[in-house]
């Protein structure tokens, strides 16, 4: 364990005959003791449901079942604002996948909303434990009524965590990892620096470092080197293709909006939405896509309007920057526009076709909500992870464009680690490292959750993940949720 001792006890050694005081002060402490052990015994023999709604502020919402685990959506009551908790309340959702409270705990968030179907993190599976997952603040239904945007902070945030796992430690008191991918493993990475104390641990996956918001070519020297030229210049000719015949296409996507009832109050017109999709597709074929899905790209200049049309929609998705797509997405574009940063990137293979550029998070936010940028924030982030991170893990893909910025470890810090994944998009993982660095990797988290490190534990070769796979339990869906967004 790398957590600093909160307590120290001292003992002293007597000489001589010991009095009538010490002997009743003794009896005394050993009854203590044996009352202490009794109260233990009795909690742990509670259904688990049961000490977990006795938490104040804890309620059910269902319990579903899966073999081998207890599985609870659940809400907690939150501060709207951790600094003056007086200033009211909220539900926030939470699930837990309970397995046995001697196993370590995994706290995992998306950094989005909630999935109320059993899911296991890599890590979960890696150390065999329970998973406690988390809404992120302000995503439906976890958001206060009325909204105070102004709440919507990385700190407060990591408050909410703070305090779930506060609470739930008295319970689940074995070692805890937190971990996430993409904006999960940005928030993840935010907690530990917030309370850095709470966790032995963190596995942050695909997280992106927007250090300085207003310095954005480290994506244009990725977009200019990733895979192969042919592929780059295929994609590239999609783009243009899409917008030299931004008429016709535009009266496709009018039907489409038409048929599914999408407006585009938000972003202003059809014809910015058109374009930010438009836009998206380059990076989204490789923040979801491998080198060799490229073959399967045909010529944009062969493809008939609706083909053409189709192929943008596979990738980008044109549903997106309608109302209705964005609308789930407002806290993340808020907090792009407030604090995280976003994107900019040059484009110079479309020069004289585009109209707007990458477009801020600000055209993405309803115009009632007010933004301010603090450039202050990730400088801030970004300065604790390399001067005093201890316990921390980074998994990148290589071809993953959210990694073109990705955190760095400095002089300060310890016990930490940064991996790249080959030939990975944004779905990396630990499971497709390098033999030796996977079997390193699962070490050192094991040896966080004081469950190893399991490969001095083994005669059939190096660390594995502790748990058996799980078809259900461990299924990805990468695709499951597209946008220019980590």
């Amino acid at each position: 364990m790398r957590k600093a001792l909160t307590g120290v006890l001292s003992f002293a050694m007597l000489v001589g005959t010991a009095t009538a005081a010490g002997a009743t002060a003794g009896a005394a402490t050993a009854a203590e003791t044996a009352t202490g052990t009794k109260a233990a015994q009795k909690a742990a023999a509670q259904d688990i449901k049961d000490r977990v709604l006795a938490i104040p502020g804890m309620s059910l919402i269902e319990e579903k079942p899966h073999p081998g685990y207890r599985y609870f959506v659940l809400n907690y009551t939150q501060p709207v604002d951790h600094r003056n908790p007086a200033k009211g309340t909220f539900q926030q959702r939470i699930t837990l996948l309970h397995k046995d409270t001697s196993r370590p705990t995994v706290f995992f968030t998306s950094g989005y909303g909630l999935s109320t179907t059993p899911r296991r993190s890599e890590p979960t599976a890696i150390i065999d434990g329970n998973q406690v997952s988390m809404e992120y603040r302000f995503f439906t239904p976890s958001r206060p009524n009325p909204a105070d945007w102004s709440k919507l902070d990385i700190w407060q945030a990591a408050s909410d965590q703070h305090r779930v796992h506060t609470a739930l430690k008295q319970i689940y008191s074995e070692n805890w990892i937190a971990t996430g991918g993409s904006k999960g493993g940005m928030t993840a990475t935010y907690f530990e620096r917030f309370y850095p104390r709470d966790m032995d641990g963190v596995v942050a996956y695909v997280a992106p470092n927007d250090v300085d918001n207003d310095e954005d070519k480290a994506y244009d020297r990725f977009l200019s080197k990733v895979g192969t030229k042919e592929c780059r210049t295929k994609l590239d000719n999609v783009q243009r293709e899409a917008l030299i015949r931004r008429g016709p296409m535009q009266k496709i996507y009018q039907q489409y909006a038409a048929d599914n009832a999408y407006t585009f109050k938000t972003v202003g017109s059809l014809d910015r939405a058109y374009e930010a999709v438009v836009l998206d597709f380059t990076w989204g074929f490789w923040q979801y896509s491998l080198a060799a899905d490229c073959a399967s790209i045909p010529v944009a200049k062969n493809l008939a309007d609706q083909d053409l049309f189709k192929l943008i929609d596979d990738i980008a998705g044109f549903s997106f920057y309608t109302d209705q797509g964005l609308t789930p997405y407002t806290p993340y574009y808020y907090q792009a526009g407030t604090e995280l940063g976003s994107p900019d990137i040059a484009l110079p293979h479309l020069k004289g076709l585009t109209r707007y550029g990458y477009q801020p998070p600000r055209n993405f936010v309803p115009r009632d909500i007010p933004m301010r940028f603090k450039d202050s924030a990730m400088k801030d982030i970004d300065g604790w992870v390399r001067n005093n991170s201890r316990g921390m893990m980074f998994v990148n893909g290589q071809n993953d464009p959210w990694s073109a910025e990705p955190f760095r470890l400095g002089k300060g810090s310890r016990d930490s680690y940064v991996y790249t994944v080959p030939g990975a998009n944004h779905g990396a993982n630990v499971a497709g490292l390098p033999a030796a660095q996977n079997a390193a990797a699962i070490t050192t988290i094991q040896k966080w959750a004081g469950v190893g490190p399991a490969a001095a534990k083994r005669s059939d070769g190096p660390a594995k993940p502790l748990a058996k796979y799980d078809a259900k339990l461990d299924k990805v869906d990468l695709r499951a949720e597209r946008a220019l967004r980590p």
